[in-house]
């Protein structure tokens, strides 16, 4: 198989939470610990970060490689899920894995995924690892994919374990309360390694105190730090607390011997999207008019990112608008303004909600507009609208601001 024939393989043949939902969340590690010995344990052949977390765990991710790319080391990136290209998810110094690589690695493993029905995450996993290990990173900054305690991800053993935030989302899986939620997360603290918290309530905190408590892991909050604060080029104005989670986890890395100057830091910190090709995220697509796109898709990253969009100065304001059929619109829809015009399009994955569903739903809130057959349409319908005084927001899903970017 070449190259798009392996990734339509991979997409069609194994289930992937992200196309399909609740059938591809496995509710266990065995499938993957299975695999890591099939792949002889590349998982414990370089050194690591794991991030956690509702939101905010990409960029954190992100900004932890730049730093330490910056600092001089080989440092891997694994993160989830891709906007334009699968390679994305796996990179080296920012660079993606080859097409080569991932060609490879299926065609030589394929009998082994099939008798062992591997679900698309897992095998992405054993891919990450493997390619870590051969390529002999310095450091490898992989972010979990869901939850943390069963997430594939977490066979690992890092240096540094990492929580940026508790919020709700994947509540069918993870919980339907902070503290069932921040239990499942804060299964990512290893015995004896230090543990950052991005972001804590009274009620969180709790939870993670007694997780580090009994695994004997010194546990340190990001609201605690008190070392120099660095600008960054992401400019979302919830990245000043990612900022703040990176800074104390990259100051546990200096103190357990890691080599990382300031000069690395700061200019880490301003070139995570040049070092990690990191996109969609406050990012801003054009000027008169200006387009912002943002990948939040719950409430509490829907509320930042809105937030900041109640900042902006505009005439008019043009939502483009999509979501996938498992979010909760009663919970996400009342965030957005009444004072917009709405354009509503159903992302397009197996899991995305039909744009006319949505268009009656938001009805309810009085966000009016229209339905498009395609991002890509209500994306131009909202462009041709729009004045140059104007500004287009496109969001709701990944998988949106994907088509567009």
């Amino acid at each position: 198989m070449n190259y798009r024939e392996t990734l339509d393989w991979m997409f069609a043949q194994l289930p992937m939470y992200q196309r399909q939902g609740a059938s591809a969340y496995k509710i266990d590690l065995s499938n993957t610990i299975t695999l890591a010995t099939h792949l002889d344990n590349p998982e414990t052949q370089f050194k690591s970060v794991h991030v956690a977390g509702t939101n905010g765990k990409g960029s954190t991710s992100h900004m932890l490689a730049s730093v330490l790319q910056e600092a001089g080391y080989k440092v891997g990136l694994y993160t989830s899920p891709h906007l334009k290209d699968f390679r994305e998810r796996i990179r080296i110094n920012g660079e993606m894995i080859s097409q080569d690589y991932v060609v490879r690695f299926i065609a030589n493993h394929r009998p082994y995924f099939e008798a062992n029905h591997l679900s698309f995450f897992e095998m992405t996993v054993g891919l990450a690892f493997e390619y870590f290990a051969k390529s002999k990173v310095d450091i490898a900054v992989i972010e979990v994919g869901l939850g943390g305690r069963l997430d594939s991800t977490n066979i690992i053993t890092p240096e540094v374990s990492v929580i940026t935030n508790i919020g709700m989302d994947h509540t069918r899986f993870l919980g339907n309360t902070l503290t069932a939620i921040a239990t499942e997360k804060a299964g990512v603290i290893k015995k004896n390694i230090p543990a950052v918290i991005g972001r804590a309530t009274p009620e969180t905190e709790e939870v993670f105190r007694a997780k580090a408590r009994a695994s004997q892991s010194d546990l340190y909050f990001a609201k605690d730090y008190n070392g120099e604060i660095f600008l960054s080029d992401l400019k979302g104005d919830y990245q000043k607390e990612n900022i703040r989670t990176t800074l104390q986890t990259i100051s546990i890395l200096k103190d357990i011997g890691w080599s990382i100057d300031q000069s690395a830091i700061q200019k880490g910190l301003s070139k995570v999207a040049f070092n990690t090709g990191l996109s969609g995220r406050w990012q801003i697509l054009q000027q008169n008019p200006k387009v912002v796109c943002d990948t939040a898709h719950n409430t509490d990253g829907l509320k930042a990112a809105l937030k900041q969009l109640s900042e902006e100065k505009y005439k008019n304001l043009h939502i483009v608008l999509g979501v996938v059929n498992d979010k909760d619109l009663h919970d996400i829809l009342p965030l957005f303004p009444v004072s917009a015009t709405y354009h509503f399009a159903k992302p397009d994955i197996p899991r995305g909600l039909d744009a006319k569903l949505l268009r009656n739903k938001a009805l309810e809130y009085k966000l009016i507009g229209e339905d498009y057959m395609s991002v890509k349409e209500a994306y131009e319908a909202a462009l041709q609208r729009a004045t140059n005084q104007d500004l287009v927001y496109v969001g709701g899903s990944t998988f949106v601001v994907a088509e567009i970017i």
